[in-house]
């Protein structure tokens, strides 16, 4: 159910395992660098602060 407004989620940003290159990819596109075509990439840290209590 709900308003039918569902909001576009933005690219996420990830970080090639091989060449190191920065990659935006989409919810549902498939893991892959632009550069090297390899599969294994990292989550770039959020720029949001942290507090452990």
């Amino acid at each position: 159910y709900g308003s039918g407004m569902i909001r576009p989620q933005p690219p996420m940003e990830y970080i090639c395992a091989e060449c190191a290159s920065i990659n935006e990819i989409k919810p549902r596109e498939p893991i892959r660098c632009r550069e090297c075509g390899h599969r294994i990439m990292y989550k770039k840290r959020t720029n949001r602060m942290v507090s452990l209590e």
